[in-house]
C-alpha cells in the first residue's frame, strides 16, 4: 500500500515542540534567539535552554522546547529567526 501525504502523521496542537537554532556565534546571539522565540511562544522556560558552541567556536546551537500552538506560529517564528541574518538553520 502506498502512503500519500494525506496519510502521513500530523502534529496535534498545542504540543511541546523542540527547537534548535544554529547561527553565527557572537555577542548577543542567545539573547536575540530567545527574544524572538519568546515573542512567538510566551512562557519559554529559560532554565531549560541548552547552548553549545561548535568545535571551532564559529557557531552556536541554542536548543529549547516551546508550546507550539499551530503551524502559523512556527512559520512566523522561523521567518523572523532567519530574517536576522545571523541564523543559519532552524530545526
Amino acid at each position: 500500500m502506498n502512503e500519500t501525504a494525506n496519510d502521513s502523521p500530523r502534529i496535534e496542537f498545542p504540543c511541546q515542540y523542540p527547537i534548535k537554532v544554529i547561527g553565527n556565534a557572537g555577542e548577543g546571539f542567545v539573547a536575540l534567539v530567545t527574544g524572538i522565540v519568546e515573542r512567538h511562544a510566551p512562557g519559554l522556560d529559560a532554565s531549560a535552554i541548552d547552548v553549545k558552541e561548535s568545535k571551532n567556536g564559529r557557531f552556536l546551537s541554542v536548543r529549547m522546547q516551546i508550546t507550539a500552538t499551530g503551524p502559523d506560529q512556527l512559520e512566523a517564528m522561523h521567518a523572523e529567526l532567519k530574517a536576522t541574518g545571523r541564523v543559519q538553520m532552524v530545526l
